[in-house]
Formats: structure tokens, sequence, C-alpha cells
């Protein structure tokens, strides 16, 4: 099976409420578990960046939902293409707060590559290594 992935950063549409965000989260999830589809999404009060990846279809049938969404504007896409394995195997969908620093890191990365740097290399962390940071203390 093919998996592809796609990254991307946007503009929370109102002031969400974590309850709130915790409702969207869930129905994402739900959604998501049925399109074999996986990811993290990064929320620092106001904007998001979201990363998922799965097979085509499911990750198509996803990525269309969360672009028609009303929850959010501006969506602008930082990286979309082929991975040959899962950055985020461990939720259908899981959301964490973050400070505005970490938003900037992650969504000024590199993200010209969705795997990671080539073994031994100084470059900046690529963005999907930034995502593996902030992810790895929520990793039971």
């Amino acid at each position: 099976m093919t998996l592809q992935a796609i990254a991307y950063a946007s503009e929370a549409a109102i002031d969400l409420s974590n309850d709130q965000l915790n409702r969207l989260v869930e129905k994402a999830a739900a959604h998501n578990r049925l399109a074999g589809v996986t990811g993290i999404l990064l929320f620092d009060g106001s904007r998001f960046l979201q990363y998922i990846e799965g097979p085509d279809d499911g990750l198509s049938m996803v990525y269309s939902r969360i672009v028609n969404s009303r929850e959010h504007c501006n969506v602008v896409e930082l990286a979309r293409g082929r991975v040959s394995e899962r950055c985020m195997p461990y939720w259908s969908m899981r959301w964490i707060s973050i400070v505005d620093t970490q938003f900037q890191e992650a969504a000024f990365s590199d993200w010209t590559s969705l795997g990671g740097r080539a073994l031994g290399s100084r470059a900046v962390p690529t963005g999907v290594e930034r995502l593996a940071e902030i992810a790895a203390p929520y990793i039971a």
C-alpha cells in the first residue's frame, strides 16, 4: 500500500475553546480511523499546523473535509507527497497545544521533504522531525 502525507497550516476561524477543539478532533479521529489516516494537529490558540498520512484514497477524503471545514481559514499547504512509512502511527488524530515559538519553528521548517535528513546531516531539522520532537512527550 502506498502511503501519502500532507502538512498544512491555517488560522482558526473563531476562538475555539479546548472543549470545542476536543469535539472537533473526536469527529476527525472517527473519520480518520475509517479512512486509515493517522496524524497530529498542533494548535497555538489561533493557528493550526496539521500533518496527516495514510493511503491515497483515504487521505484525499480526509483532506477534502479539512479544506472545506468552517473551523479554519487561510489554509496553506506546506507539503504533500509519498512517504515510505508513517511518522505519526500512534493516533488517528491527536491535538497538542503549543506556544507561538513552537508553531513558528514547525511551520517554517524545511518541508521540501516529508522524510528525515540524511544520516549525519547537520542541516536544520525538517518539518516532520520538528513534529516528532513535539509529539515525543505524548507517546506512551
